[in-house]
């Protein structure tokens, strides 16, 4: 793969002749047009590529956050990478010739701050959720003002909700009003802390599933 300023006529994205030109990280580049092959792919590849498939259509919708609060870019790999690594190797089943995410094992951040405390979730009427935690302020790098990061995800609809600046540490407590649409739905949740300035963040918190009424 190469990277250019100027080509001819300018940056392209497609494919010209044999090379495929793309806007990768912000920058322009050029790789070689992939060539076609006649193998038959092993029981193992179609395997593997089932899991990518299932991993990649479930973290595709909060991609942004992954690339904000996974970790830290390493060389050409983006947070979102690292991210998607993790979560093949770490947060899928295969059942009954079927990928399930192992919701336990999802993180939607990764970070050195200081995590959720004794975190609860409970639902409340009209698809309200109340929060609580224990407030950890001073504990490692935390701060009172860190800002709650929460996300929910009904397998129903095959949908999140994700909610930020709603509480801070010190608050030890909020309660969230989520889309009419989850109504009577089971969700599973995440929580986790994300610093004033959203460069540092906590390791996600998995509360389990409530049912919204």
């Amino acid at each position: 793969m190469a990277t250019y300023e100027k080509g001819i006529l300018g940056p392209f994205t497609g494919t010209v002749g044999t090379v495929v030109g793309a806007n990768w990280r912000g920058k322009n580049v050029m790789r070689s047009r992939p060539k076609k092959t006649s193998r038959t792919p092993t029981e193992l590849q179609l395997l593997q590529r089932d899991k990518f498939a299932a991993i990649t259509r479930f973290l595709t919708p909060i991609r942004g956050l992954y690339n904000r609060y996974f970790g830290t870019n390493l060389g050409v790999r983006s947070r979102y990478n690292i991210a998607t690594s993790y979560h093949i190797k770490e947060a899928i089943t295969l059942v009954n010739d079927v990928f399930e995410i192992t919701y336990n094992k999802v993180l939607i951040s990764k970070g050195e701050l200081q995590g959720v405390l004794d975190p609860t979730a409970v639902a409340l009427a009209n698809t309200q959720i109340k929060l609580t935690w224990a407030d950890n302020s001073g504990q490692g790098m935390a701060l009172p003002t860190d800002t709650l990061l929460v996300v929910i995800y009904s397998e129903d609809l095959n949908l999140f909700e994700v909610f930020e600046y709603q509480a801070t540490r010190e608050d030890a407590e909020v309660t969230l009003s989520v889309a009419a649409y989850f109504s009577s739905l089971e969700v599973h949740c995440w929580v986790s802390f994300v610093n004033d300035d959203r460069k540092l963040s906590a390791s996600s918190n998995y509360l389990g599933t409530v049912t919204l009424t």
